[in-house]
Order: C-alpha cells, then sequence, then structure tokens
C-alpha cells in the first residue's frame, strides 16, 4: 500500500473516490474541508500496487486556543471497504504522520457504520482507537443514531405509499394550502438564516451565521440544495439538502412560529425524497434522532416525524479517538476544563 497526502487544491481525485465509493459521505471531500474555513485540512489517499485507489481519509485539524497542539478529525472518514484492514490502517499511519507538522495530540474519527458491524469495530481498536460510547442525544460531533430510507430503485408512488397515513394527509394538505416550494442557492442564505434564528430560539439550538449556510451552497454547487417554502407569498421554512454519491442528506431546517398549519415542513421532505429518487440514490439520510427513543424524551417529536416517512433507526459505532500524545491530551482536557468552569 502506498499513501499520498492532498492538500485541498490538489484533491479532484480523492473527492471522486468518496463520490464512487459505496460508504462515501460529502463531509470526506475538500469541498466540506472549503465549508470549514476556520479549520485546516488535508487529504490521505491509499493505494494498491496497481495504483488503484483503496481507500481515502480527509482530515480537519484545529489549533487548541494558546495552547500549541492541533486536534485532528476526519468527519465520517475513512472512506473505504468496511474490512479492510490494510487500507484502514495505512490512512492512519499516514494521518498520523502528517499531524507531527501540526504537533496533534489526537485523531478522531466517527464514520458512520452501523453498531454491530464487528469487523470494522475490531480493526479499530487494533489501530489504538479508544470508544466514546454511547450518547443520548447529540452530544457527540456528529449524529450517532439516524433515521435513513433505503430507497431500494423505488418510484415515487412507491416510496409516497409507504408513508405514515398522517404523513401522507399533511403532504397533501399543504399542496391544498397552495404551499409553494421553490430550489435556490446561496443568494437566499440570509433569508434562511431569518428562518433559522427563529427556529433556534424556539427549540434551543445554537445558531450558525448566515456566510455558513451560504459557503455550504457555494462550495457544494449544484450538489447542495436551499429548499424554500412558501406561503402566500413569504418564505415559511426551509431546509438544506446535500448529494454526494449515491445519497442525499438532508442537513439544516427552519421554519417560522407561523402558518405552521399549512404543513410545509412535510412538503420539503417530500421534495428533498423526490430530488433523491430523481437522482437514482440508495438512500435518503434524515440524520440526527435521539439516541433513546421514549416518549419521554423531549426529542421524541422529532424521531417520529423522521420515522413516520418510512425511514430506518440506525445507529452507528459513534466517535473514536486515537491519542497521539497522552500527556498533551491530559494538558488539553485541564485546560479544557477550566474553561469551561470561567465561562
Amino acid at each position: 500500500m502506498k499513501t499520498q497526502i492532498v492538500d485541498i487544491n490538489s484533491a479532484s481525485e480523492l473527492d471522486s473516490f468518496v463520490e464512487r465509493h459505496v460508504n462515501g459521505h460529502f463531509l470526506q471531500t475538500s469541498l466540506w474541508g472549503n465549508v470549514k474555513n476556520d479549520w485546516k485540512w488535508f487529504g490521505v489517499i491509499c493505494r494498491n500496487d496497481s495504483g488503484e485507489i483503496t481507500g481515502t481519509l480527509a482530515v480537519l485539524l484545529r489549533k487548541v486556543s494558546k495552547l500549541p497542539y492541533h486536534m485532528m478529525y476526519a468527519p465520517r472518514g475513512p472512506v473505504c471497504d468496511f474490512d479492510d484492514k490494510e487500507t484502514f490502517s495505512a490512512l492512519i499511519a499516514a494521518a498520523k504522520e502528517e499531524g507531527k507538522k501540526y504537533n496533534a495530540y489526537t485523531l478522531k474519527i466517527d464514520k458512520d457504520v452501523p453498531i454491530d458491524n464487528k469487523d470494522y469495530e475490531s480493526i479499530a481498536l487494533a489501530e489504538g482507537f479508544v470508544f466514546k460510547g454511547r450518547t443520548i442525544n447529540f452530544e457527540d460531533y456528529q449524529c450517532r443514531c439516524v433515521i435513513r430510507i433505503h430507497l431500494n430503485g423505488r418510484t415515487e408512488d412507491e416510496v409516497f405509499a409507504a408513508f405514515h397515513t398522517d404523513h401522507r394527509r399533511k403532504i397533501r394538505n399543504a399542496i391544498k394550502n397552495n404551499v409553494e416550494i421553490k430550489i435556490h442557492g446561496s443568494e437566499m442564505a440570509q433569508t434562511f438564516f431569518e428562518l433559522m434564528k427563529e427556529t433556534c430560539e424556539r427549540d434551543g439550538f445554537s445558531l450558525r451565521p448566515a456566510e455558513y449556510f451560504a459557503r455550504i451552497l457555494d462550495c457544494f454547487g449544484d450538489k447542495a440544495r436551499l429548499y424554500m417554502a412558501y406561503y402566500e407569498g413569504r418564505p415559511i421554512a426551509g431546509a438544506i439538502s446535500v448529494l454526494w454519491g449515491d445519497k442525499v442528506w438532508y442537513f439544516y431546517g427552519a421554519s417560522s412560529n407561523s402558518d405552521r398549519k399549512v404543513m410545509p415542513n412535510y412538503l420539503l421532505q417530500w421534495e428533498m425524497i423526490k430530488w433523491s429518487i430523481e437522482e437514482n440514490c440508495r438512500i435518503y439520510d434524515f440524520r440526527g434522532v435521539a439516541g433513546v427513543i421514549d416518549e419521554n424524551n423531549p426529542l421524541f417529536g422529532l424521531y417520529r416525524f423522521k420515522h413516520r416517512f418510512d425511514g430506518d433507526y440506525v445507529e452507528f459505532m459513534g466517535e473514536m479517538d486515537l491519542t497521539l500524545k497522552p500527556t498533551a491530551a491530559k494538558i488539553v482536557a485541564a485546560s479544557q476544563e477550566i474553561l469551561k468552569k470561567i465561562r
């Protein structure tokens, strides 16, 4: 196995591989590195003796405030076959070596591999990774539990017929109420931000700036869409989705406190699901839901909303960390604890 380090401006081969591979993810591309412009980025390409790419790894680096260390994070990486120990090991070894340039103290990964995949688990453990363990809701960097529709070549009519009766009714009601869905680019990022601000205040989520949403749409180009729902000419809800390879991900959603009775969010989801069908995708991914399915959980309503689109509940292994500098890791942990108390 041979490995190659690429920078963000020479990663087209890496991006193409991630788009083709069944385990590819848009967070494992240089495009995502451009979105996260407050992080450093590098990629690793692994080839076999014939020169064919067998796996890739996209790594984000962030400096720890006022300390001479960097954290390395590979969201949803690496991209390779789940049972390919040789490629996995080569990618991690190359990342560790490159990390020395940045005085990296840890490497975090959180591949979207099902929790019951013992092959992948044993490969990661053999490399020295330590699993964070199960979390209840959204405590991880990426969602550990998601809802996915496995489309499997079905038509729009077949997919729609599988939705819960109540969801089909609400989609039809939105159409009867003349809710109109339009597709936009970054020119409407500010409008989406205003809806997101209202949503975050209502639901207690942290708010990203408008520029962040604009970068997603600009960096991914025609692979990202901003769907906006209009009622009586006013934008009342919106959603950002990303297409990469054989999957579409519902990434961000926002809605106004007014006019929720016309069910814009149900129609928005249906339009994004239709996009995934048009693109012959294998999976439509709703992304995060609660790690504990219980009606007493405040996030149970989110689970029910996504699950009733005939989605499968999928639990991933979650975060795992490889400590590269144990002493530095202890210093960073102590520093973060002090900052937390100060805040």
